[in-house]
Parts: structure tokens; sequence; C-alpha cells
């Protein structure tokens, strides 16, 4: 089974879109890093052991990738919202590989990435687009100890509920059920695909969506 990793809240600025996440949950996102082969940066925020939250954006001083970005960021527009949500698959690559077989067609084939000590390998799709309109999550599977959480400080944010919109409910319902069981996970009929995070922060709880 995956677990929850971490959540992507797409930007068109990585900086206005830091602020703007920072102002809605009242703590400071860190810096986080850069993905060459994606032309995409990012701010992290702590969700505790195991998870965490990124502001991600196109790089302006990046060339532009071979392939389309993930989370479907070249057709992003409007303010910071969340873009994609991604599952972690315990025991890397061969563990990857079998989340893979069980996911709907168009999740993507695996990429390798690295950046300092953290080395992950990711489904990215062709298209950019996950299935379902976006909110089928990624996939990743890290390789070795090292996870972002570990190294940013735990600013008492924690995710309470995963909201995940989509007008076909009962069939994303159960593309996810062989894959992943998180009681905070919320599958909902909405009228277009869409994702709602809620937060436990020390100010109580606050929505990005």
């Amino acid at each position: 089974m995956l677990c929850f990793d971490h959540l992507a809240i797409g930007a068109e600025a990585l900086e206005s879109g830091a602020a703007a996440v920072a102002d809605v949950l009242g703590v400071p996102l860190e810096p986080g890093g850069v993905h060459p082969a994606m032309g995409t940066h990012n701010r992290l925020l702590s969700l505790g052991p195991g998870a965490y939250l990124e502001v991600i954006a196109i790089d302006p001083g990046a060339p532009p990738p071979p392939q389309p970005r993930w989370f479907a960021l070249d057709d992003f527009a409007g303010p910071p919202r969340p873009r994609a949500w991604i599952a972690r698959a315990e025991g890397g690559a061969e563990a990857l590989g079998d989340a893979l077989a069980l996911a709907p067609q168009g999740v993507g084939r695996p990429m390798d990435f690295a950046r300092g000590a953290l080395k992950w390998s990711m489904a990215v799709p062709e298209s950019g687009w996950l299935p379902y309109g976006g909110v089928f999550p990624a996939l990743i599977g890290w390789q070795g100890a090292a996870h972002p959480a570990d190294s940013l400080p735990d600013r008492g944010v924690r995710l309470r509920r995963l909201v995940v919109s989509h007008p076909d409910a009962g069939a994303l319902r159960a593309a996810l059920a062989p894959l992943i069981a998180d009681e905070r996970l919320v599958i909902t009929l909405g009228a277009e695909p869409a994702l709602a995070a809620e937060f436990d922060t020390p100010q109580g709880v606050r929505i990005l969506a």
C-alpha cells in the first residue's frame, strides 16, 4: 500500500506563491531547491514525520525541459492552490513498480531525480497531466533513508483532510482502493476535478483550495 508523502501547491511565481501559503498557514516556508530535469523550483514545509508540503513553480532561470513539466505546471495559471498530491511507495523501485502495475493508465513512467542527499524515482505522465483530471496521486519512491521532511523544522502544521473532488467520484475511489487507505483522504463528487487541503496549525484550522 501507498502512504501520503507530500502535497504540491502550484504557483505562477515561487516567492509570491510561498508568501501566500505562509500567510494562510501562519508559518514560514523553508528553502527547497531546483529540479533541472523539469525546469521547476520549490519551497518546503514540514507536515510532520514523513510528510511535507511544497510550493512549486516554473523556474524562470532554467531552460525548458524536453517534456511537459510535472503536475501540468505548463498549463497552470491563477492564484496558488493545491495542484497535486504525491503518494509514497515504501520499498524503493520494486515497490514503486508494484504500485504502477495497479495504477490507472496514464500515471506515467518512472524518472530518477537527485538533489544533494535526496534520491527518488517518480512516475511522470507524458502529457504532464495525472489521471482523473490531475487529482489521481503522483507516485514516488525514495531511494535510501533521506527524506525532505527529516531536515525541515517542525512548525506544528499537520494535514487534517485532503478532499479530492471529481465528477466520477466512484471510479476514482475504486482506482485508489487497492493502492492507499488513509482516513484523511476524502473522495467526493464535484462538478470538476479539484483538490482542497485542510490543515491543523498553531493558529487553528486553515484551508488551501
